[in-house]
């Protein structure tokens, strides 16, 4: 049940960061869905309308599993129960194994992605360290996030390994120390795995939206300091959120991802994402979505990942949300992302759910 609660937090982080980024603008453009193959896998992390009934989970991932050929993981670092003397491995073999084992039965890619920092916040470090009066810009707790990042790899032996997420916006939000602890940590543990014979493809993942100047505002910025600054990538990890930044799902130009990577021969996936289905009030302006949009999204999307020539494509959650079941400390901003799921909090099938069987109904062309 802690493990429940902490993917929530993480969840809830995630969504809560990109909140406070908010800022449109607009931009065009137009495609058709001509393409009938797919370069990519596609895949979800596992959700549940409420995180408080572990059935729910097991019934979504019975759905979901049925159309996905790939999973993804992302978890931040368990500093509370490392700092406290449990060792990386008792952790990782109480909360990740069996569900990892599980995936490999389905034949599916796995893809692992491990936060050192704050989700809630990008300028901070994590809430347990906060606490602890701790941060990631002390070598002691690199080499803390070091063991568990071996661990986890020695352990679960994932096929793809995810060392920082959203860099592009730790780099703008964050002190220089914090941005500096993530970028040595992350390249320590980079060098060690190689060195160890990690047969995981590394990354690190970059926020397009911020990227294309739709969360802060300004101008298209890119991705070339995070190819800098973590020169061990081997592949790409995309968030995007662009029904933040665009009105209609096709507003958005298809180079939103192949710009990133202009002149490099490096793949790139969708590591989190989606677009809401439904109207919600933001600080900065009011999103006016629907099922419709969301499934018209779903199509849309695909132009741009074989744009980009992607490798996977992975939707954050698969379930709405009940923001009745939440906590009562869960942000309020939760309400903007309650309805990213392709199904509702019944588990009944939205439209973007026969989008995204449709495009899974391609044969995938490497």
């Amino acid at each position: 049940m802690r493990e429940k609660y902490r993917y929530l937090r993480l969840t809830i982080m995630k969504w809560f960061a990109l909140a406070a980024f908010i800022l449109t603008l607009p931009s065009g453009c137009s495609e058709g869905d001509n393409i009938t193959s797919r370069s990519y896998r596609m895949g979800f992390q596992n959700s549940a309308p409420r995180f408080d009934n572990f059935d729910l989970f097991i019934q979504s991932l019975n759905i979901w599993t049925q159309r996905a050929d790939a999973a993804m993981m992302t978890h931040e670092v368990p500093w509370e129960e490392l700092l406290s003397g449990t060792s990386p491995a008792t952790y990782i073999n109480a909360n990740f194994k069996d569900l990892a084992a599980y995936y490999r039965t389905q034949n599916f890619e796995l893809w692992v992605y491990i936060d050192p920092q704050n989700g809630l916040d990008r300028a901070q470090d994590a809430v347990d360290l906060q606490q602890a009066g701790r941060s990631i810009s002390e070598p002691a707790i690199q080499q803390l996030y070091l063991d568990f990042v071996l661990a986890f790899d020695a352990i679960v032996q994932p096929d793809h390994l995810g060392l920082a997420l959203e860099t592009n916006l730790i780099r703008t939000a964050a002190p220089s120390a914090l941005y500096e602890g993530v970028k040595t940590a992350a390249n320590s543990a980079a060098q060690q795995l190689k060195a160890r014979g990690s047969k995981a493809k590394l990354s690190v993942s970059v926020q397009v939206d911020h990227a294309w100047g739709k969360l802060a505002g300004g101008g298209f910025q890119g991705v070339d300091q995070d190819f800098f600054d973590f020169p061990f990538v081997e592949e790409l990890g995309l968030s995007s959120y662009p029904y933040f930044g665009f009105d209609q799902p096709e507003d958005i130009p298809l180079n939103y991802y192949s710009r990133l990577v202009e002149g490099k021969n490096i793949p790139v996936f969708v590591s989190e994402g989606g677009w809401t289905s439904g109207s919600v009030n933001a600080p900065t302006r009011v999103f006016t979505s629907s099922k419709e949009a969301q499934a018209a999204y779903i199509l849309h999307h695909h132009a741009l990942l074989m744009t980009a020539k992607a490798t996977a494509v992975f939707q954050l959650v698969f379930t709405d949300l009940d923001l009745t079941g939440l906590p009562p400390d869960v942000p309020p901003s939760i309400a903007y992302f309650a309805y990213l799921g392709l199904v509702d909090q019944q588990l009944q099938p939205k439209p973007a759910l026969a989008s995204w069987d449709h495009l899974f109904g391609y044969p995938r062309k490497q």
